[in-house]
């Protein structure tokens, strides 16, 4: 099994007629993604690589039957394009778009919790279950198939720890970007439940990062309601106090959000955290006794 995603997802690509939503709607769809259509306003009927293009998320749901949004439009107007999804009744949004307004992140998620509408990012580079389906900006060649669930707030160390584990012989079920935004959807305690429940998951690798409290909150629900081992790494163990690093949400302010309380909290609920990232793919191995 997998999470979020698998063979049957049929994924719609808004702002597809744009460069990168162009760009990556053909990767996507070459690595076996189901992509059944994009959206441009005022360009319905045009294709991209054979992907058909509709004027609108509703248009697009009612002809294809699409299940999964992946968004590519300008920051300014990435969330009227995930309203637009949730309207049109997709169930899970994923946004690749950075720098989209806090506020308007802010105004959004109330009205997909209402709405029933899961939502991935934004500024994040996607989720992929490996061999079935891929939605974002992941490089698909480095993922593998297995039974290793992953989440991170980054992106470029979701790649250098995946490609860790698939050259240690250890295969993912999904692996999922879930951005480093202060305000976003999915976060680590929905995710860590969907791997809890997923039959095919044996371990957990968690990457987190300074600022906020979402490592902290992790570390009570793993030590709570988790039984399968996760391993976990943070980001920006040596950034200084007040400074922004690479994420919005990446900042340590009031002496809250540092590494050494998430490392603590982790460490409390009996996680691993490791100093490097290469020594993942070894605790995984020791914890499933391989």
């Amino acid at each position: 099994m997998s999470i979020l995603i698998n063979k049957d997802t049929k994924l719609i690509v808004q702002g597809i007629t744009g460069r990168d939503g162009g760009f990556h709607a053909s990767k996507m769809k070459e690595y076996g993604t189901n992509v059944v259509g994009g959206i441009s306003p005022g360009k319905g009927g045009m294709e991209v690589d054979g992907i058909p293009v509709f004027n609108t998320v509703e248009e697009a749901v009612k002809e294809t039957g699409a299940d999964t949004s992946v968004i590519f439009v300008p920051a300014p107007f990435a969330g009227d394009a995930i309203l637009e999804a949730s309207f049109a009744g997709i169930e899970l949004v994923v946004c690749i778009t950075e720098h989209v307004p806090v506020k308007d992140m802010i105004d959004v998620m109330p009205i997909l919790k209402r709405n029933g509408t899961k939502l991935i990012g934004g500024n994040c580079p996607g989720l992929i279950t490996p061999d079935e389906c891929l939605i974002g900006i992941l490089p698909g060649m480095i993922f593998k198939k297995g039974n290793i669930g992953l989440i991170s707030r980054s992106g470029t160390l979701t790649y250098e720890v995946v490609n860790m584990l698939t050259e240690s012989g250890l295969g993912q079920t999904t692996c999922v970007g879930i951005g480093g935004d202060p305000v976003s959807g999915l976060y680590f305690i929905d995710l860590l439940e969907m791997y809890e429940n997923d039959p095919e998951t044996d371990a957990v690798v968690l990457i987190g990062e300074i600022g906020g409290d979402a490592e902290e909150q992790a570390a009570a629900f793993i030590k709570e309601k988790m039984t399968k081992p996760v391993v976990a790494f943070i980001a920006g163990q040596t950034a200084p106090p007040g400074k922004r690093m690479g994420h919005a949400g990446a900042i340590i302010s009031s002496g809250s959000g540092t590494a050494e309380e998430k490392i603590k909290a982790f460490y409390s609920a009996g996680v691993p955290v490791v100093k490097e990232t290469s020594e993942i793919p070894d605790i995984i191995k020791q914890k499933l006794g391989i």
